[in-house]
């Protein structure tokens, strides 16, 4: 079995994706597309990308695509599909739809449809009908609606990919492992010495950043720890399939290793350090990450090799979890601001200039250098830091659109007059 895949990302991350599908698949022909990346495979490529892939949303493959201008026509090219190939009576299924331009007025009326053609099929060939099962079904089905073309995939993930299946405490406004990955990504850092050498996230949170930082760098593939809505689907049913799976599952585990750079992570919030330190142990990657309590504008540079260089990669927070003295606050977080209010309103407005006052005095002197990337909603975040970026990647944090800016923290490249006086 052959089909069309698509795999959905945040938006600005498709050329990254396509890189990553490339390598985890080095004989796939990997189209770049808006808002994901397209190839053709099988049941193991299906088994490989939810396994391996970091950056991708979910796996979805094509079932069936074409024409349509009302609810019957959707019927009908549901109705064109052996789902006998999928399910049984037995199992259960929901259908979700995106749209984008689509004539009809009702998307939940075309789901609807989309339910009663797999039904009427199984009934048809078995005598049974399936039931419909919102939270955890074994079938789920994305209809996608264009204007004047529709697409159904069946997703093969369940479970959105950035549920890695370690994150059990969490602060407000978790940042997405996929966009972790997909920061790390962007910045080149892939866990060795000469890849971003030494890791550190001084604005940690729930750890996010650095744990994804800590399985790319021990080898740990992101599906290792977590069940797919596959396994539960007849092509993925047979002896051979679950031998396959679990030959790769195993080949998984048995390339992990210790990382070969140092990984360092702290935040303001001792709490939230806690919750990073719980987080990483159901990780498996707890001995790989050392973990402190601290003041990003106070906390000096980790001690690194002279000839290791060292990736700053934050993600700063927002709300009353900086004072505007820097100090640790009360654990409650205001929310993040929308995307029609993308600047840091609850940050000290002197925050991002001592921070960067702060990297003039710990970071510039070490001989192999540091660089700092970091991820803002802010579009002159360079210039409330009196910086100059060396490169800015647009990335989307859910709906809201952002920026991960680097700056190159080399000794004579940053201002003098960094801090505004006291």
């Amino acid at each position: 079995m052959t089909a069309p895949f698509f795999l959905p990302c945040a938006a600005g991350v498709e050329a990254l994706l396509t890189a990553e599908v490339q390598r985890v698949l080095p004989s796939a022909v990997v189209h770049t597309l808006r808002g994901g990346v397209a190839l053709d495979g099988g049941p193991s490529e299906v088994m490989v990308l939810n396994l391996e892939s970091r950056l991708a949303q979910r796996v979805l493959v094509e079932v069936a695509e074409g024409p349509y201008r009302d609810e019957q026509a959707l019927y009908d090219l549901a109705a064109s599909v052996d789902w006998t190939q999928w399910i049984t009576p037995q199992h259960t299924l929901r259908v979700d739809t995106t749209a984008h331009r689509s004539p009809l007025r009702s998307l939940n009326f075309a789901a609807l449809r989309i339910k009663d053609a797999v039904c009427d099929s199984l009934r048809d060939a078995t005598g049974d009908r399936p039931s419909v099962d919102i939270r955890s079904p074994d079938l789920a089905l994305v209809l996608h609606l264009g204007e004047e073309r529709a697409a159904l995939y069946v997703d093969t993930s369940g479970e959105p990919l950035f549920k890695r299946g370690w994150r059990e405490d969490k602060g407000d406004a978790p940042l997405k492992e996929t966009l972790a990955a997909a920061m790390l990504a962007a910045a080149g850092w892939q866990g060795r010495p000469d890849a971003g050498g030494a890791l550190y996230d001084p604005c940690c949170g729930s750890g996010t950043i650095a744990i994804e930082a800590a399985q790319i760098a021990c080898g740990i593939a992101p599906g290792l720890k977590r069940r797919f809505a596959f396994e539960r689907l007849l092509p993925f049913a047979t002896p051979e399939m679950r031998a396959e799976l679990q030959r790769l599952r195993s080949h998984a585990q048995a390339r992990i290793h210790a990382s070969a750079v140092p990984i360092h992570a702290s935040d303001v919030s001792f709490r939230m350090v806690d919750f990073a330190r719980r987080n990483a142990q159901r990780a498996g990657v707890e001995a790989a990450i050392t973990f402190n309590g601290g003041d990003a504008l106070e906390r000096p540079a980790p001690e690194l090799p002279s000839d290791l260089p060292g990736t700053l990669m934050l993600n700063p927070p927002y709300g009353e979890r900086i004072e505007v003295a820097g100090k640790a606050a009360p654990s409650t977080s205001l929310p993040r601001p929308s995307s029609a209010d993308p600047g840091n309103k609850d940050l000290p407005d002197d925050f991002y200039a001592r921070l960067s006052a702060h990297w003039k005095r710990a970071y510039t002197r070490h001989p192999a250098g540091w660089t700092a990337h970091v991820l803002s909603p802010d579009m002159k975040l360079p210039g409330s830091m009196r910086l100059k970026e060396s490169r800015r990647t647009p990335m989307w944090n859910g709906p809201i659109e952002c920026r991960l800016f680097r700056f190159d923290l080399v000794a004579g490249t940053m201002r003098s007059d960094a801090v505004p006086p006291r």
